[in-house]
């Protein structure tokens, strides 16, 4: 209790300018004490300012100055708490930096602001703001943030605050700035003049905040982009090089074919020389042994000997071969090298002729720097496909007809046979040809509006609505069209799409590189909706109608 006792003491013997205990302590006539130092320096500040002398925390104002006389009571009370060692100061983090905004009421070293009054214009500590909550004419002044800035909103000319606007001159004036310079001008209360400049404010927040919207969109189509052309690259440069590879292997091949063939033929030739080589060698050998018999028998003296040993000769035997070898120039395999050095001359004149056409193909890639600018449609064209409705699919509300490109929707249901692939509980209609390399179809509509899809084979044909539904699901995507608006659809995600408004809407489908893109068709084309994907399954074209005699058809594009 005598602690609590203690710092209540130690509050009531505060200074409410520099919050610590008062030094010299003084008593002015509204009864309110201070430091003699902190006083004289609020008034002279003041004198400064408005020629005025107040209370810092009642706002009384004195005429004449007041003298300052220490009281001595109070400065025993203060002598006698200081014994006590209870004497306390504010945190370090409680005064004010370089950076911050200073109380204005504080002396020495000043505390850190936690409002500025607009109305004052001057900036308060927590000690020193507690009039305004406090005193009835305070609390009707405008408290902000603290602020370095209040005393731009003072009056050079007359020192008063600035409350009110010229719309003349467009600038903040004081009040007796009306009476002279800006008299007869068109004023208002600057609050008035915020009002107005705020909903200004609202509305050019409003059309940058669509503008941020629609860049974002641009940007989301351009980061599309670029995953579309590096997936893209990254898929052509993995086909080039498995069909290089096929072209280097299959070269490689025929390279292995011709050399063995080559040492096969070359195995077979030299056995057949080598074969006769053999008899001819034979054949020498025994001419020569017939040759020394002759030799023998002819140095025989004895004639009777010769003459007796000579019939036991045997006879000299026939030659299987000719006489002579005609051996023909020593061209062997020249004729195959000549052959392969033709193939490969060939080769290469098909490859520079061809290399040129296929970097002109890669220079020819276009890359869409703006989403929307219309694009020919002679590029989509090389790759349009005819594409049929499948009966079997079709809900039995939906009409076809020109050989099962056209859909339209029927009051009176159609009198299809039951199929498991039929749509039951919504109005949708598949292809029949099912879509897996480069494809590009467009679809004609009339009517309240039309979904143009694409969906794996495996979507549910009757259950709830996401089950069948385009663009409910993860099976199917869809653009809704009507006559207001485009909306793309997948997996329940629904994204807003702008672009100019055609009843004809083209579908360009990359299956492998998993690129979708839906374009508004007229003498142009206008890119509405790009799709980056991985697509696991085939896809089928779908339909959808909104309503009793709407329809769709697909087009045969030329």
């Amino acid at each position: 209790m005598a602690q609590r006792e203690n710092q209540l003491d130690s509050k009531k013997l505060s200074c409410s300018i520099c919050l610590d205990l008062l030094k010299d302590p003084v008593t002015i006539p509204c009864g309110h004490s201070y430091c003699m130092n902190c006083i004289k320096s609020f008034w002279d500040e003041e004198e400064e300012k408005k020629k005025i002398h107040s209370c810092p925390q009642c706002q009384k104002t004195f005429i004449p100055r007041p003298v300052l006389v220490k009281s001595i009571m109070l400065a025993e009370l203060v002598e006698e708490l200081k014994k006590t060692g209870l004497q306390a100061a504010p945190a370090d983090h409680c005064y004010a930096g370089p950076e911050d905004v200073a109380c204005d009421v504080c002396t020495g070293r000043k505390l850190k602001a936690t409002k500025s009054c607009l109305s004052c214009p001057a900036s308060y500590c927590e000690k020193h703001l507690q009039p305004h909550y406090d005193a009835a004419p305070l609390k009707k002044h405008k408290l902000v943030a603290p602020s370095k800035k209040l005393q731009e909103n003072i009056c050079s000319r007359h020192d008063e605050v600035m409350n009110i606007f010229c719309r003349t001159d467009q600038q903040s004036i004081c009040y007796l700035c009306t009476m002279d310079e800006h008299k007869g001008h068109e004023t208002v209360p600057a609050a008035a003049e915020r009002t107005e400049k705020q909903k200004e404010l609202e509305v050019r927040r409003l059309n940058i905040q669509q503008r941020i919207q629609d860049r974002e969109k641009d940007v989301k189509l351009l980061q599309q982009e670029v995953e579309a052309i590096n997936g893209s690259a990254d898929k052509a440069v993995e086909d080039i090089e498995k069909m290089l590879t096929e072209l280097i292997r299959l070269i490689q091949k025929r390279s292995s074919d011709v050399k063995q063939q080559v040492r096969s033929q070359q195995e077979t030739e030299v056995s057949r020389v080598k074969e006769l080589q053999e008899k001819l060698e034979q054949e020498i050998a025994e001419l020569k042994r017939k040759d020394a018999e002759l030799e023998q028998l002819s140095h025989t003296e004895d004639h009777n000997q010769f003459l007796h040993n000579y019939p036991s000769l045997s006879a000299l035997s026939e030659s299987t071969h000719s006489s002579s070898i005609n051996i023909g120039p020593l061209r062997y395999f020249e004729d195959v090298t000549a052959a392969v050095s033709e193939t490969r001359d060939k080769l290469q004149d098909i490859l520079r002729e061809e290399w040129t056409n296929i970097s002109q193909m890669v220079t020819k890639v276009d890359v869409l720097l703006s989403p929307r600018k219309p694009k020919a449609r002679a590029e989509p064209l090389k790759y349009s496909c005819e594409i049929t409705l499948d009966p079997n699919t079709a809900n039995k509300h939906l009409f076809l007809s020109e050989k099962n490109r056209k859909a339209t929707f029927k009051e009176q249901q159609q009198s299809y046979f039951s199929h498991p692939d039929r749509f039951i509980s919504c109005w949708q209609v598949l292809s029949r040809e099912s879509l897996t390399g480069r494809c590009y179809w467009e679809v004609e509509w009339r009517g309240k509006g039309i979904y143009v899809a694409v969906a794996y084979k495996n979507i549910s044909r009757a259950g709830s609505l996401n089950e069948c539904v385009f663009g409910l699901n993860d099976k199917s995507w869809a653009l809704s069209c009507d006559s207001n608006s485009y909306k793309f659809f997948y997996n329940k995600v629904q994204t807003d799409v702008s672009g100019p408004r055609s009843s004809r809407v083209g579908v360009y489908l990359d299956h492998r590189a998993g690129i979708l893109s839906f374009y508004s068709v007229s003498e142009t084309m206008t890119l509405l909706h790009r799709v980056q994907t991985t697509f696991t399954q085939p896809l089928y074209a779908g339909l959808m109608l909104f309503e009793r005699g709407d329809t769709a058809e697909l087009i045969k594009v030329k």
